[in-house]
């Protein structure tokens, strides 16, 4: 319906002369400028959002002998059975020429190869570092990232031992799950609500702060029909031990299944963690590990169906998305390192340095997407809940009614702590800090960097 604007500015000359216009041409005159408006507000807004779901079983056979990430006494044991399946899923979000897409995955977290070599695969499709977002539950009952890291060449059982078929499988159902989700997409409606939980999660290091706060996104086609729901719930997935060697999503992959079937109607459920650095679940149960995963995911599913269903989704009036690659400090190991982390992965004083250098990265990406209400900065570790915390408030500050964390974005650096918690805390997440005191405040501030202009997106 568009026409130029050389046409429109030609009527309006003619209009301002009611001698040139009869009745009959007064009317074609009030179309013509109607539907110039009509043009010039397509083309300023954009076409509505559309959207597509995908979902994909990520789990290995058992023939190919991988070990299960979490926890070095593992020592590169394989897994023994399959609990319960890990998946992959993708929502695709595309609004005129340009499109994202959000991944969510049951498995610990993924080393930075991964996203890149995604990326090579996919690329021709207009795929790039930029608009994919990667994000992994944090499941203790999955694949080891060790073993999915293409630098890893340590030989370490403790560490995990990489294994190139394994990424190969990984990838291969990663880019079959993306070219599934990239097309037949629909125009949909979407809405986005919070609330805070009590007594579901805590503070393992015993500082005070601890994100309560339960973040669920509703995604219908313009029918009402559902087609995905996001869940943003922050804690650990550690119900399972070093012991525990069975294939599991952990509570993660209850809560999915379990709000898929509250919802039915072939809705895909997809969950992503927060700022977990230092967040655990709280559960008071005689219950064994695998018996626990269940009643604790099922608990987080009833509390996203009640939220889920108060939730009236409209169309979404801002789509963007923001990227960016940043410098990390030097390496330097924790002074506790050698007493927690070190012991753990079974290394000495002289080879804790060849293991930053080959598992942490000396750069990362930065990506962020606002949906609507909705606005998710991707952090590429293991962040406390008081970095995280500061996070969401500044961007709530800033005219975002839900600003959410997405835990162990797209890569795995280490733990990402504040400067007082590394300084002066002890324990496992401390030691597991690769970069010393300053990369919490760094993390923060180009995390808020990164998705500040996005809350004045159109």
């Amino acid at each position: 319906m568009a026409i130029s604007i050389k046409r429109f500015f030609v009527a309006l000359c003619f209009a301002q002369n009611d001698n040139y216009l009869d009745i009959n041409k007064k009317m074609k005159l009030s179309v013509l400028i109607l539907s110039f408006l009509i043009a010039f507000s397509f083309s300023s807004k954009g076409v509505n959002l559309s959207a597509n779901v995908s979902s994909v079983d990520i789990t290995p056979p058992l023939s190919m002998k991988y070990t299960l990430g979490g926890y070095g006494e593992r020592m590169n044991k394989p897994a023994e059975a399959i609990h319960d399946p890990i998946w992959a899923k993708a929502l695709t979000l595309k609004k005129g020429d340009r499109k994202y897409i959000m991944i969510t995955l049951d498995i610990l977290g993924l080393p930075q190869n991964v996203k890149s070599d995604l990326v090579k695969r996919v690329s021709g499709s207009g795929w790039n570092m930029e608009n994919i977002l990667l994000l992994p539950s944090h499941s203790h009952g999955s694949l080891e990232m060790a073993a999915l890291n293409s630098k890893n060449i340590l030989n370490n059982p403790n560490l995990g031992i990489f294994q190139p078929e394994l990424l190969d499988f990984l990838l291969n159902k990663l880019e079959t799950l993306v070219r599934a989700a990239d097309k037949n997409y629909q125009q949909v409606k979407i809405g986005t609500a919070s609330q805070l939980l009590e007594g579901l999660n805590r503070n393992r290091r015993k500082d005070p702060d601890v994100d309560k706060e339960l973040t669920v996104t509703r995604i219908d086609l313009e029918n009402g029909k559902p087609l995905a729901v996001l869940v943003n719930w922050t804690a650990h997935p550690t119900f399972l031990g070093g012991t525990d060697m069975q294939v599991s999503a952990e509570w993660p992959g209850y809560l999915q299944s379990e709000l898929q079937r509250l919802i039915v109607n072939g809705v895909t459920a997809m969950y992503f963690n927060g700022a977990e650095g230092d967040q655990s679940t709280i559960l008071n149960s005689p219950k064994k590990g695998y018996e626990k995963i269940e009643i604790y995911g099922k608990i987080i599913a009833g509390k996203a169906f009640t939220l889920y269903q108060t939730i009236k989704p409209g169309k979404v009036k801002t789509f963007d998305y923001a990227y960016r690659t940043i410098t990390l400090p030097e390496h330097t190991a924790h002074p506790s390192f050698m007493k927690t982390g070190g012991e753990e992965y079974g290394l000495s004083e002289k080879t804790v340095k060849m293991v930053m250098d080959v598992l942490a990265p000396k750069e990362a990406g930065l990506g962020a997407v606002r949906i609507g209400d909705l606005l998710i900065s991707g952090v590429p570790g293991e962040m406390t809940a008081t970095l995280g915390l500061n996070i969401k408030k500044t961007i709530c500050n800033h005219g975002i009614k839900h600003a959410v964390i997405g835990g162990l974005a797209s890569e795995w650096i280490s733990y990402i702590l504040s400067s007082e918690q590394y300084t002066n805390g002890e324990g496992y997440e401390s030691s597991v800090s690769f970069y010393g005191p300053g990369l919490g405040e760094l993390i923060s501030k180009e995390v808020i960097r990164t998705a500040l202009p996005l809350v004045h997106s159109k």
